[in-house]
């Protein structure tokens, strides 16, 4: 094998590395969006929560 071709080799690594690299990235962001995702909903069913029951003590026709 010539030196070009172990050059061509090597390129061919470099650039498959950086394809599987960049995938790898947009996938852990991906899942980073979706964890932030959640959160946010768990935080407003919550936040929902807490005003329902709120409300509900303040209720004047609430049975006691």
């Amino acid at each position: 094998m010539g030196m070009k071709d172990q050059f061509q080799d090597k390129s061919e690594q470099w650039q498959q590395q950086a394809k599987q690299k960049a995938q790898e990235g947009k996938e852990q962001a991906q899942r980073g969006r979706r964890g932030e995702q959640d959160s946010e909903r768990t935080r407003d069913e919550e936040s929902e929560r807490l005003q329902r029951e709120e409300q509900e003590r303040m209720d004047p026709d609430r049975d006691m």
